[in-house]
Protein backbone atom coordinates (compact mmCIF):
# COMPACT_ATOMS: atom_id res chain seq x y z
CA UNK A 1 0.00 0.00 0.00
CA UNK A 2 1.49 3.38 -0.96
CA UNK A 3 1.82 6.34 1.35
CA UNK A 4 -1.08 8.16 -0.37
CA UNK A 5 -3.36 5.13 -0.05
CA UNK A 6 -2.40 4.72 3.60
CA UNK A 7 -3.01 8.42 4.26
CA UNK A 8 -6.41 8.27 2.56
CA UNK A 9 -7.37 5.13 4.49
CA UNK A 10 -6.33 6.77 7.75
CA UNK A 11 -8.38 9.86 6.88
CA UNK A 12 -11.47 7.73 6.21
CA UNK A 13 -10.95 5.86 9.48
CA UNK A 14 -10.66 9.20 11.28
CA UNK A 15 -13.85 10.35 9.56
CA UNK A 16 -15.61 7.20 10.74
CA UNK A 17 -14.36 7.89 14.27
CA UNK A 18 -15.62 11.47 13.98
CA UNK A 19 -19.02 10.06 13.00
CA UNK A 20 -19.06 7.81 16.05
CA UNK A 21 -18.20 10.80 18.25
CA UNK A 22 -21.00 12.74 16.53
CA UNK A 23 -23.47 10.01 17.47
CA UNK A 24 -22.26 10.24 21.08
CA UNK A 25 -22.66 14.01 20.95
CA UNK A 26 -26.19 13.87 19.54
CA UNK A 27 -27.32 11.29 22.07
CA UNK A 28 -25.75 13.09 25.01
CA UNK A 29 -27.33 16.40 23.97
CA UNK A 30 -30.66 14.56 23.91
CA UNK A 31 -30.01 13.24 27.41
CA UNK A 32 -28.93 16.63 28.75
CA UNK A 33 -32.51 17.98 28.71
CA UNK A 34 -31.44 21.30 27.22
CA UNK A 35 -28.11 21.21 29.09
CA UNK A 36 -29.87 21.13 32.46
CA UNK A 37 -28.48 17.71 33.49
CA UNK A 38 -24.83 18.22 34.43
CA UNK A 39 -23.46 14.73 33.67
CA UNK A 40 -25.06 14.50 30.22
CA UNK A 41 -24.02 18.09 29.49
CA UNK A 42 -20.36 17.38 30.33
CA UNK A 43 -20.42 14.23 28.21
CA UNK A 44 -21.90 16.27 25.34
CA UNK A 45 -19.09 18.83 25.56
CA UNK A 46 -16.45 16.07 25.49
CA UNK A 47 -18.06 14.36 22.49
CA UNK A 48 -18.42 17.74 20.76
CA UNK A 49 -14.71 18.47 21.11
CA UNK A 50 -13.76 14.95 20.04
CA UNK A 51 -15.97 15.01 16.95
CA UNK A 52 -14.62 18.38 15.83
CA UNK A 53 -11.03 17.26 16.38
CA UNK A 54 -11.47 13.99 14.47
CA UNK A 55 -13.38 15.72 11.66
CA UNK A 56 -10.70 18.38 11.28
CA UNK A 57 -7.98 15.72 11.05
CA UNK A 58 -9.97 13.80 8.41
CA UNK A 59 -10.61 16.95 6.36
CA UNK A 60 -6.88 17.47 5.88
CA UNK A 61 -7.12 14.69 3.27
CA UNK A 62 -10.81 14.32 2.37
CA UNK A 63 -12.66 17.05 0.47
CA UNK A 64 -14.77 19.18 2.82
CA UNK A 65 -18.07 18.58 1.01
CA UNK A 66 -17.65 14.82 0.95
CA UNK A 67 -16.27 14.61 4.48
CA UNK A 68 -18.98 16.79 5.98
CA UNK A 69 -21.75 14.88 4.20
CA UNK A 70 -20.40 11.52 5.39
CA UNK A 71 -19.88 12.81 8.95
CA UNK A 72 -23.38 14.28 9.13
CA UNK A 73 -24.88 11.13 7.59
CA UNK A 74 -23.17 8.86 10.12
CA UNK A 75 -24.34 11.10 12.95
CA UNK A 76 -27.91 11.30 11.70
CA UNK A 77 -28.29 7.59 11.05
CA UNK A 78 -26.58 6.62 14.30
CA UNK A 79 -28.62 9.01 16.42
CA UNK A 80 -31.86 7.93 14.76
CA UNK A 81 -31.03 4.24 15.17
CA UNK A 82 -29.85 4.51 18.78
CA UNK A 83 -32.43 7.07 19.94
CA UNK A 84 -35.01 4.33 20.58
CA UNK A 85 -32.40 2.33 22.52
CA UNK A 86 -31.50 5.13 24.95
CA UNK A 87 -34.64 7.28 24.95
CA UNK A 88 -38.38 6.91 24.52
CA UNK A 89 -38.25 7.42 20.76
CA UNK A 90 -39.82 5.52 17.90
CA UNK A 91 -38.31 4.45 14.59
CA UNK A 92 -40.85 3.26 12.04
CA UNK A 93 -40.40 1.41 8.76
CA UNK A 94 -40.56 4.52 6.55
CA UNK A 95 -37.94 6.29 8.66
CA UNK A 96 -35.75 3.19 8.48
CA UNK A 97 -36.07 3.17 4.69
CA UNK A 98 -34.89 6.78 4.41
CA UNK A 99 -32.04 6.11 6.83
CA UNK A 100 -30.99 3.28 4.50
CA UNK A 101 -30.98 5.81 1.64
CA UNK A 102 -28.60 8.00 3.68
CA UNK A 103 -26.34 5.01 4.30
CA UNK A 104 -26.31 4.19 0.58
CA UNK A 105 -25.41 7.80 -0.20
CA UNK A 106 -22.52 7.72 2.26
CA UNK A 107 -21.21 4.50 0.73
CA UNK A 108 -21.45 5.96 -2.78
CA UNK A 109 -19.63 9.11 -1.67
CA UNK A 110 -16.80 6.92 -0.38
CA UNK A 111 -16.69 4.94 -3.61
CA UNK A 112 -16.71 8.14 -5.68
CA UNK A 113 -13.80 9.49 -3.63
CA UNK A 114 -11.83 6.29 -4.23
CA UNK A 115 -12.31 6.25 -8.01
CA UNK A 116 -12.35 9.92 -8.98
CA UNK A 117 -10.08 11.78 -6.58
CA UNK A 118 -6.68 11.44 -8.27
CA UNK A 119 -7.95 11.73 -11.84
CA UNK A 120 -9.56 15.13 -11.23
CA UNK A 121 -6.64 16.61 -9.27
CA UNK A 122 -4.08 16.51 -12.12
CA UNK A 123 -5.96 18.67 -14.68
CA UNK A 124 -6.80 21.31 -12.06
CA UNK A 125 -3.10 21.65 -11.17
CA UNK A 126 -2.20 22.15 -14.84
CA UNK A 127 -4.92 24.75 -15.45
CA UNK A 128 -4.10 27.05 -12.52
CA UNK A 129 -0.70 28.30 -13.74
CA UNK A 130 -2.14 29.01 -17.18
CA UNK A 131 -5.01 31.01 -15.73
CA UNK A 132 -2.61 33.03 -13.58
CA UNK A 133 -0.19 33.76 -16.43
CA UNK A 134 -3.04 34.82 -18.73
CA UNK A 135 -4.04 37.57 -16.30
CA UNK A 136 -0.51 39.04 -16.03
Amino acid sequence: MSSNNSSAANAWLMLLLAGVFEIGYALSVGGSNGFTTLTWSLVAVVFFLLTLWALSVALKTIDVGTGYAVWAGIGAVGAAALGPVFFDEKLNLVQSLWLAVIIAGVVWLKLADKTGGEEEAAPAAVERPQAQSAGV
